[in-house]
């Protein structure tokens, strides 16, 4: 069993991560606390992934260079934040910057794959910068973070450690969160910086997109034991093992970045005594570990065997369902088998509720950054027919449409695979469709969220 000391914990992490997690470490001194970025990464990824961009901006601007595309960068992350630049880059002196490649759906794009491969995935321990917050003599107080790590030297992930052996647990890194960290930080900055938090013990770990003072809100990220909540025992390790031996590791994080963390944007119209105003809410939605899981079993089934499986996902009240299904359905609608070959023709979700389609298509266009991939049946058989002619990826419909289904269903199936997805009650069911008819099998469980 490793010694359970703070430090030994956090070299832990660092140890599984740089070994086999696809990662480099990085010196504290390597962050810049005024651009809150990793320069030297930012920079030497842009020049070996994307060098005859560089290579004509170093014509254009010679010794400039850097500090320009250092400083069109930060306005871009000001502007639109990390999630939003990751994705799709920023822009210097007119040329667009990827400040990441992302995993293709297919092995067929050799150059695809190079891409991929330069991206820098780095873990910096004891990251300290001056915060706005003062200490009680009046001066800034100065803010270290255990563990900080980045992407292609944009701040991604931030986690403080805690030792119940030196009586400080999970609680204590949470607290520590909402008493000593200012989400007026740029770190910290909701969008702008970090886009997840995690407050780690040996045993059990929580998260927050969102840091506000005592308004923080943590959430459980645990693997449930025994259908109850925190972590089961793991014999020789960490019972929280499974967050940098699986969920942070390079490949994981990079595909959570692109398939599954999106802005979730709620607006309400209030009265006032000045007359009616719309009140908008972000939220940062960060997969739940139950969520990432269910996805992911299910997707690699599918993957691997193909359609014609029947799954159950069960989900408890609040625990993210709509989520679950928007992730699973992109997921699927892209989703190649080895062969590098189409598992699915299209996704068709059947759901009781009538405001998932408005949420679909806000969450999935984040990931596409298009239209069309979402459609929604609501008149009758041959709207239903016409989307699957097309090819439409996800087709959402409401369980009354439900005949039009079976019946545009019966006539299609010989096109392509089709999936529905149905919510009823605390489960979420998930049945596919294949060219030939499988022998019947009972639905295989993949996942109980709590």
């Amino acid at each position: 069993m490793p010694k359970h000391t703070e430090h030994a914990f956090e070299a832990a992490i660092e140890a599984g991560l740089t070994r086999s997690g696809g990662y480099e470490s990085r010196n504290a001194s390597a962050f810049d606390e005024v651009l809150v970025l990793f320069p030297d990464d930012v920079t030497a990824f842009l020049r070996d992934s994307q060098p005859a961009k560089w290579r004509a901006l170093e014509k254009l601007l010679g010794q400039k260079t850097t500090s320009t595309v250092l400083d069109s960068l930060s306005k871009e992350l000001e502007l639109k934040g990390t999630l939003h630049v990751l994705r799709h880059g920023f822009k210097c002196y007119g040329k667009t910057f990827r400040m990441a490649w992302f995993r293709p759906n297919t092995t067929m794009n050799p150059e695809a794959a190079e891409s991929y491969a330069k991206n820098r995935l780095t873990i910096t321990r004891q990251v300290a910068f001056t915060s706005v917050m003062k200490k009680g003599d009046g001066k800034n107080r100065r803010c270290v973070i255990d563990v900080t790590l980045a992407v292609n030297g944009i701040p991604v992930v931030t986690a403080e450690l805690k030792n119940p052996l030196t009586r400080q647990r999970a609680s204590h890194a949470i607290s520590q969160y909402r008493d000593e960290r200012d989400g007026r930080d740029l770190l910290f900055s909701f969008k702008k910086r970090a886009l997840v938090h995690f407050a780690v013990d040996p045993d059990e770990a929580w998260m927050t997109t969102r840091l506000a003072s005592k308004e923080t809100t943590f959430l459980p990220f645990n693997r449930g034991n025994n259908h109850g909540a925190g972590n089961p025992p793991v014999e020789g390790n960490w019972k929280t093992h499974y967050l940098w031996d699986e969920v942070l590791q390079a490949d994981s994080l990079l595909e959570i970045l692109q398939r599954f963390i999106h802005l979730e944007v709620k607006e309400k119209r209030v009265n006032t005594d000045k007359g009616t105003r719309t009140v908008r809410k972000e939220t940062m939605i960060f997969p739940r570990y139950h969520q990432l899981d269910a996805v992911r079993k299910l997707v690699g089934h599918a993957k691997a065997n193909g359609a014609g499986r029947n799954y159950l996902i069960q989900h408890s009240a609040g625990s993210g369902k709509s989520n679950s299904i928007a992730w699973l359905s992109h997921r699927l609608a892209s989703l190649h088998d080895v062969r590098d070959e189409k598992v699915f023709h299209s996704v068709i979700v059947v759901t009781d509720r009538r405001v998932l389609d408005q949420q679909l298509q806000a969450t999935i266009y984040q990931f596409e950054h298009k239209t069309g991939v979402v459609e929604k049946i609501d008149e009758d058989t041959r709207q239903l027919a016409r989307a699957l002619s097309r090819g439409t990826p996800i087709v959402i419909t409401t369980i009354q449409k439900f005949p039009f289904i079976s019946q545009a269903l019966s006539t299609l199936e010989k096109k392509g695979s089709g999936v529905k997805i149905d919510t009823e009650g605390s489960a979420l069911r998930l049945l596919s469709m294949r060219r030939t008819h499988p022998r019947a099998e009972k639905p295989r469980t993949l996942s109980r969220a709590c």
